[in-house]
């Protein structure tokens, strides 16, 4: 078997980037995947603005008129600037964002000042030149890239977007995936299960983690343990999507066909089994630029190998970044050592902080990969590797599930 480190190189190396973008509206781009560098065609600021509500005077007027008050001769808004001349002995009541006047080389805030009718007395002194004015361009020149090509884009990037002037934005194209499961003992969640049939749960679990990543998703449902009918529900997945994702069927029964109905729609058997617990049984294969993802019935093999495999394959056909790529971080193990084991373990645990800032990690009670209402309490998934015996207190690596 591979290590999850193996597998997932070999995945990554079979994943095609996208090699045309698209165009879409600024509100729609949260999410997406930036396809190229945007650059400023502004300075930002564009003109020396006020950072506080006060006047703008010249300093050496302040300085030489020491014993007495300056004149307000008007008032410099946002929107709306002071079109008149600074003249010695002279201010403008300014307002935060507005544009400080030419000759001015100083705002003082309100607070420091006292006013008797036009005249404005300065009770805060001393104050040092440029005090409480923004520089032109000081956040952002024209011409700076503001978002490099990769970036998937968050709320706060739509308003640097919308500073610069991006509307429509470019982004790269959702990978397609389309998710299946099989089981002839599943029945749909509408359902009342009979004997020896229980409720579908991964289809719905797989596609919000898809959606979640990024994906558009695509979901066709149940098939049955039937080759012929394998064969013809994964040939027309596979003509539509650019991900295709599997439920079920891949271990080493009499009715594990999933395998096989691939290999017979030409799909080329990249590797069978990683070294992970749960999860081992995952099939991973491909048909041109299309990827599969055949993976396990149980519901908790499932999160952790769309986690692990599926999500950072997903990234990638969208066009991001390398450093988008899962980074573990580690906390505190909490708990009495578990056994160590010949497969990478991930063990579902809460995340709490203590006193000191730290991360802690606490197993919860839970009975296995198909206790899906256990792992639903989890917030995070404890790495421990192959062979490796981890003791109260020590650090250990975890996937947030969050």
């Amino acid at each position: 078997m591979l290590n999850p480190d193996e597998a997932l190189a070999q995945i990554l190396a079979s994943c095609s980037r996208p090699r045309e973008g698209q165009t879409i509206d600024l509100l729609a781009a949260t999410g997406r995947v930036l396809a190229q560098d945007i650059l400023s065609d502004v300075d930002m600021p564009p003109f020396r603005k006020s950072a506080m509500d006060g006047f703008a005077l010249a300093q050496a007027d302040l300085d030489s008129a020491a014993a007495g008050p300056l004149t307000c001769i008007g008032e410099s808004k946002a929107g709306a600037p002071f079109a008149g001349e600074i003249l010695t002995g002279t201010c403008v009541e300014i307002f935060t964002g507005a544009e400080v006047p030419d000759r001015c080389d100083l705002v003082v805030m309100v607070e420091q000042t006292r006013r008797e009718g036009d005249a404005i007395h300065f009770e805060g002194q001393p104050y040092a030149a440029q005090q409480n004015i923004c520089a032109r361009a000081e956040d952002l020149e024209v011409g700076r890239s503001v978002k490099r090509a990769g970036r998937r884009l968050t709320a706060t990037d739509l308003s640097v977007l919308a500073a610069v002037g991006c509307d429509p934005v470019p982004v790269w194209p959702k990978p397609r995936v389309t998710i299946l499961t099989t089981g002839d003992e599943l029945v749909p969640p509408t359902e009342t299960p009979g004997p020896g049939q229980i409720r579908e749960t991964n289809t719905l679990h797989l596609a919000a983690l898809a959606q979640r990543a990024g994906a558009d998703v695509s979901c066709l449902g149940l098939v049955a343990d039937d080759r012929e009918e394998l064969v013809q529900q994964f040939g027309a997945a596979l003509d539509e999507a650019d991900v295709v994702l599997t439920t079920g069927g891949v271990s080493m029964g009499r009715y594990d066909l999933v395998a096989e109905a691939f290999l017979e729609l030409g799909v080329e058997q990249v590797f069978h089994k990683v070294a992970i617990k749960p999860g081992k049984p995952m099939w991973f294969g491909q048909r041109g630029t299309t990827l599969v993802f055949a993976l396990p019935g149980n519901p908790v093999s499932c999160l952790l190998d769309h986690e692990v495999f599926v999500r950072p394959a997903l990234a990638r056909l969208e066009g991001a970044a390398d450093e988008e790529q899962i980074i573990l971080r580690k906390g505190i193990w909490n708990a009495p050592s578990p056994r160590p084991g010949p497969r990478q373990q991930n063990l579902p645990v809460t995340l709490v902080q203590d006193e000191q800032g730290r991360d802690v990690l606490t197993p919860i009670q839970w009975s296995g990969s198909a206790d899906i209402v256990g792992l639903s309490t989890a917030t995070a998934l404890a790495v421990v590797e192959a062979g490796c015996e981890v003791q109260q207190g020590e650090l250990v690596a975890y996937r947030s599930l969050y």
